[in-house]
């Protein structure tokens, strides 16, 4: 059995619809559990995230999945507030290979939610994982599906505050993708971080 993990905070609950998307799509695998955590308020104390028994199961997923709305030209605060927590996991390499991709929304079409999909990349960078992007070139002629074109990771507008079929459609997407990839390919987890010997 491989594990998802969807990390995530939702504001308004647009995120929250797209990480339940990419549930629905990564079960359509077999063989694939889902793990959710809906960051919330009370989960920060004094400006820092702490929930050691998330950081234990992520420690466990085959692949984690980071979500957040974009706000004023990024990630929101409380999911910064995770990531900051993550460090951690960070300076022992917990992460280390474990599949990563991104997911976000923003209100408006030129929102800067590509910022938000690249922080997250980073993110996942600190941590050596192995991102997966999006494999999508529709969009461009089909709006049906990934009608933004992002190709770092889902993304979603949603000025009415619900997800377009489309937006649904390319999460869903997503979630297949990361669940698939985990049945196709090892992941080497738990490797020692080599030596510069």
């Amino acid at each position: 059995m491989k594990t998802i993990a969807l990390v995530y905070y939702s504001g308004s609950g647009a995120t929250h619809q797209m990480a339940e998307a990419i549930a629905q799509g990564a079960k359509t695998q077999p063989g694939t559990q889902v793990m959710r955590y809906r960051i919330v308020g009370e989960d920060i104390q004094n400006g820092r995230f702490s929930d050691p028994d998330l950081f234990a199961s992520l420690q466990q997923a085959d692949a984690i999945l980071f979500g957040s709305p974009t706000y004023m030209g990024g990630p929101a605060a409380q999911f910064k507030a995770f990531a900051d927590a993550s460090s951690d996991s960070w300076s022992g390499q917990g992460w280390r290979n474990k599949l990563a991709a991104g997911f976000t929304v923003g209100g408006s079409l030129g929102g800067e939610q590509d910022s938000t999909l690249n922080y997250l990349f980073v993110l996942a960078m600190q941590h050596g994982m192995l991102w997966v992007g999006m494999d999508m070139p529709y969009g461009y002629d089909d709006k049906r599906i990934n009608p933004m074109g992002h190709q770092l990771g889902a993304s979603g507008h949603t000025p009415t505050g619900q997800l377009s079929d489309a937006d649904v459609k390319t999460a869903a997407h997503l979630g297949q993708r990361v669940a698939a990839l985990l049945q196709t390919q090892p992941v080497v987890t738990g490797a020692p971080v080599p030596s510069l010997a």
